[in-house]
């Protein structure tokens, strides 16, 4: 069964993207240098994963190709957007792990939920913050601070970790039961009160031209919804990664710093974001009830959208007999 497994890998001197300042076999060492605390975080969850072949334009992937390996546990789930089945990989060791970066897959992205669970459960609250483009580092710290603050006077505690792109990633493990319409609830509601601690700073605007150069905190990451893993790289200039920061270290951050080839040192064979996640907790009943007279900010946004088409559509109409 272990030759079964083997997995040859190839092309190991090609650059493994525009940008990248790495190789295929830096992508293949940095991964089996942090395998142990990456699978961590990809255990149990259908894997979506960013792949950058050579000469075509980077891609997500979430069914996998007809060409896997029999031995990668697969998932089908039910995809209400796209109404199809979706069969995703779970990424639970090291072969499995390392057949993907054979497969040049760069990112990886799992469900927040886990389908070995029995129902399968959402395991974490999320808020992702997006600066505006140009913003510094600082204007995300100071939102942070404000998600923070409004984490405490709901009586719940999160950790952090850089996004590996411009910004930050807030979790909150949830104490089960809690539906997924319930930590979604009590996200928008918790983004909402981050927001109105300083709306100079921080918005939930989802249409990116309502967000007046503000650090956006999206809500919008439940249910089926993905983020990108603790230790995952990312497709980004010097392929950087998403790396786990305590909140007093923050500040003094600096995001471009975590790539593929400085954090086998920083973690020095310990899981950091293990140690500062909090123990699940129980959602508060109120946060929860607040988040429900929320409306969901994409369909919001998509609603707001048929609203202006359908308007631009009668003003068009109008004019002819205005002009007679």
């Amino acid at each position: 069964m272990a030759e079964e497994r083997e997995v040859e890998l190839t092309n190991l001197d090609q650059p493994l993207f525009d940008g990248a300042e790495a190789t295929k076999r830096d992508l293949v060492t940095y991964l089996e240098a942090v395998q142990e605390p990456l699978l961590n975080g990809l255990r149990g969850r259908p894997l979506s994963v960013m792949r950058a072949l050579r000469g075509r334009r980077p891609f997500m992937q979430k069914n996998v190709p007809r060409y896997l390996p029999e031995w990668v546990r697969t998932a089908t789930i039910w995809a209400e957007a796209s109404r199809r089945d979706v069969t995703y990989a779970l990424c639970d060791d090291w072969p499995t792990l390392k057949w993907f970066a054979n497969q040049r897959a760069i990112e990886y992205h799992p469900a927040l939920v886990r389908i070995d669970a029995e129902p399968p459960r959402q395991t974490h609250l999320v808020l992702d913050l997006d600066p505006p483009e140009g913003a510094p580092f600082a204007a995300v710290v100071a939102v942070a601070e404000l998600v923070r603050q409004a984490l405490a006077e709901a009586g719940l505690s999160g950790a952090l970790k850089t996004s590996g792109a411009k910004g930050v990633h807030i979790l909150v493990p949830i104490a089960q039961p809690a539906s997924g319409e319930q930590i979604a609830a009590a996200t928008r509601a918790l983004a909402a009160r981050a927001e109105r601690l300083d709306r100079s700073l921080a918005t939930t605007a989802y249409v990116l031209a309502e967000r007046g150069g503000r650090v956006f905190v999206d809500a919008t990451r439940a249910y089926g919804a993905t983020i990108a893993a603790a230790y995952s790289p990312r497709l980004r200039p010097g392929a950087t990664v998403s790396f786990p920061l305590a909140w007093d270290a923050l500040a003094d951050a600096d995001p471009h710093e975590f790539t593929i080839k400085t954090v086998p040192a920083l973690l020095d064979g310990g899981d950091p974001w293990a140690a500062l996640l909090p123990a699940p907790q129980p959602l508060p009943a109120e946060l929860v009830e607040e988040g429900r007279e929320i409306p969901v900010a994409r369909v919001a946004a998509m609603h707001e959208g048929k609203r202006r088409a359908r308007a631009r559509r009668e003003a068009a109409a109008d004019a002819p007999a205005r002009d007679a």
